[in-house]
């Protein structure tokens, strides 16, 4: 049987970059990894990580540059929707979740031409109904 190959593109392959600098960052602060890519019919969370009695949903934005505006910037009052509809069906989900509350953080990534880190900018609850 024929194995297909899937590749990543070149958009994707910067997301998961920003999406491992953002998990690093939390798990730095002790905060512990629940999942990554969760997704659902209103969108995706990009990681579900847990603050002590707090799960938090975090949209990570990364880009090379800023020439087309911030990272953070993108992320729209549609999008912030989107997320808020994510969150609440991830949660209403996980009934063993009941008790503890939530928030969505916004981690902003920019990369400079070398690849490197030239911005990085952990948002907390920085999108709420």
């Amino acid at each position: 049987m024929e194995r297909l190959s899937v590749t990543r593109t070149n958009r994707q392959r910067l997301g998961d970059a920003g999406e491992r600098l953002a998990r690093r960052h939390l798990e730095d602060l002790g905060y512990a990894f629940i999942a990554a890519n969760w997704t659902c019919p209103s969108g995706e969370l990009d990681l579900v990580m847990r603050d002590g009695d707090i799960i938090v949903f975090v949209e990570v934005k990364t880009r090379r540059g800023e020439h087309l505006g911030t990272a953070e910037e993108s992320v729209t009052a549609v999008k912030s929707g989107r997320l808020l509809r994510s969150a609440e069906i991830y949660f209403s989900s996980r009934p063993e979740l009941a008790d503890l509350f939530w928030r969505i953080d916004v981690i902003a990534v920019t990369l400079l031409p070398t690849g490197a880190v030239g911005r990085f900018t952990h948002m907390i609850n920085a999108v709420q109904a």
